[in-house]
């Protein structure tokens, strides 16, 4: 089974997370891990690792990130570097693209990523004065 760590500055990962519960229902093996103000790059590299820990036993890890170079995506990217095989990271994450993780968790990281990438993508819509189902 895929878990998932949403990560980011302030309370975005644990709104987020609520959000997409609302919308999803329940979320299983899912962690919201956020870096306060007065926390240091090591705090949430801690943070990090007591997740990991309390979502085991699974097989692979994503980690959803609020911002691309940012202290939560970059701590994540390091946890990446070190088991790429099982480990991934994309950066920008928003409602869709969680809710579709959430619902590809019986899935491998490989077929997961490039699904996860598009629906970020695609769920940035103007309104352009009408609706459309595009």
């Amino acid at each position: 089974m895929l878990a998932i760590i949403i990560t980011g500055h302030g309370d975005f990962a644990r709104g987020i997370l609520q959000s997409a519960e609302m919308i999803f229902g329940k979320a299983q093996k899912v962690k919201a891990v956020t870096l306060s103000a007065n926390e240091s790059v090591e705090d949430l590299a801690n943070h990090y690792q007591a997740a990991i820990q309390s979502l085991q036993p699974v097989s692979e890890i994503l980690f959803l990130a609020d911002l691309w170079g940012g202290a939560p995506f970059n701590a994540a990217s390091q946890l990446v570097q070190q088991n790429p095989d099982h480990y991934a990271v994309i950066a920008g994450v928003n409602l869709p693209m969680l809710i579709e993780a959430l619902d590809s968790q019986d899935q491998p990281l490989t077929t997961v990523l490039p699904r996860l990438e598009q629906d970020g993508r695609s769920g940035i819509r103007r309104f352009n004065g009408h609706m459309s189902t595009d």
